[in-house]
């Protein structure tokens, strides 16, 4: 194991001046590369890889009630991931919670960096969001006598056979708790990791809906650039793999309505440059979210490159689609646009979704596309013949009703840990 690690670090060794040259990388790159010695220590440390996670991590803070101070880190990997952090941390009330917390970027999990990392911050208790593996990051953590806790915790097959190249090293470094959200997704970390210590829980993102719907009319109502009668299309969190169907989309929705507006999300950012190149291709007519001061005029593509928007875009629609779909790659969460009292439409891979459940498709709530193609045509038949935004609300209200539950079950079992650490 020792020769395996010191393989390990050198690979990243090598990488990481490399990795400097990324500029997605860049931003934080310093935190990155953990060179703050002098940092305080922390008692809770929540890592959540990007966006849809640290959503989680912003339940997490606002229902914790620790029975002691606590010094909380909250980091991520992402950019876009930092901001909905920062957001929650400006929410966060802490009332009687005597509770402190700062953010940064994850550390590079080169073994010497998260050694460096984890006997500086010396957490008692690291929280991992959904599926937050690291060799380097596991090590350094049992070295410093850190639980370790993995919340909301799935795995695809895919991933197992990944970490199963290497099982001695995952049995010896197995967390302390895992708590999966499906029966499936605990029989994998089983296979990983051995059988002890893994439970069920409900998936957090069903509490996230009712905190939706109430938040509705608190978010940014986009009024200055949308009507109420603006015929609006959400594509949303389109990733790179399926950007030549969404744009045949673009092109066919656009060609059977002429005057719908179309509010294009990419999933990353760095492709806005990207889909600007390819708009200019299509001769449709287009503008940057960040430049819309007034009503956007009727045909055009409006290009998001600001964070933060797409549930207030979603409840502006008639119609969305939700990305990640039209390619292998899982699916993005169609939750969001359902508590908007839209019924998304979502292509054939939504595999990532699956503990939503079978039933939602069947009772009318999400419908499925087999392609580009029939996508584009169930998008133009919800513009023009939306369902009601109320009924929508109600029934995917009662859906989740039952299958909520997830953030206070995980937050009792952080709580116990740092009460116990």
């Amino acid at each position: 194991m020792k020769a395996v690690f010191w393989l390990y670090n050198l690979c990243w060794k090598l990488a990481i001046p490399v990795l400097r040259l990324n500029h997605r990388l860049a931003e934080g790159f310093e935190q990155r590369i953990f060179t703050g010695d002098g940092r305080p220590s922390v008692d809770l440390w929540i890592q959540s890889a990007s966006v849809g996670e640290s959503y989680l991590a912003g339940e997490l803070l606002n229902h914790l009630h620790p029975t002691r101070p606590i010094r909380t880190l909250l980091t991520s990997n992402t950019s876009q991931g930092i901001k909905i952090l920062e957001r929650a941390v400006e929410d966060f009330s802490s009332e009687d919670r005597d509770f402190s917390v700062r953010i940064s970027y994850f550390p590079f999990d080169q073994p010497g960096i998260m050694r460096r990392a984890v006997e500086t911050l010396r957490p008692k208790v690291m929280v991992l969001l959904e599926t937050e593996i690291w060799p380097g990051l596991f090590k350094a953590l049992k070295a410093g006598g850190c639980k370790i806790v993995i919340i909301n915790g799935r795995m695809t097959a895919g991933s197992l056979n990944k970490y199963l190249i290497w099982p001695s090293f995952w049995r010896c470094f197995a967390p302390d708790k895992i708590l999966a959200v499906s029966e499936n997704d605990a029989g994998r970390f089983r296979q990983l990791f051995g059988g002890e210590n893994i439970d069920r829980m409900p998936n957090m993102k069903f509490d996230r809906i009712g905190d939706i719907v109430s938040e509705l009319h608190q978010t940014t109502p986009l009024g200055d650039i949308f009507s109420t009668e603006t015929p609006l299309l959400v594509l949303g969190s389109v990733r790179r793999e399926e950007e030549s169907s969404v744009r045949k989309i673009i092109l066919d929705v656009h060609r059977r309505l002429p005057r719908a507006v179309i509010g294009l999300f990419p999933r990353h950012m760095h492709r806005i440059k990207n889909w600007k190149r390819m708009l200019n291709r299509l001769q449709i007519p287009w503008i940057l979210r960040s430049e819309s001061k007034k009503q956007v005029p009727s045909g055009t593509v409006v290009l998001w490159d600001t964070l933060g928007e797409l549930t207030p875009a979603y409840e502006r629609s008639k119609a969305a689609f939700v990305g990640g779909s039209l390619a292998p790659l899982g699916g993005q969460n169609f939750l969001e646009a359902l508590a908007c009292g839209i019924v998304p439409v979502i292509g054939p891979s939504w595999e990532n979704f699956a503990w939503v459940g079978r039933e939602i498709v069947q009772k009318g709530l999400v419908r499925i596309a087999s392609d580009w193609r029939q996508t584009a045509d169930i998008l133009v038949e919800n513009m023009k013949r939306p369902q009601p935004r109320l009924q929508v609300r109600r029934e995917i209200l009662k859906y989740v009703k039952a299958r909520q539950g997830g953030t206070v079950r995980a937050c009792r079992l952080i709580e116990e840990f740092l009460k116990n650490g």
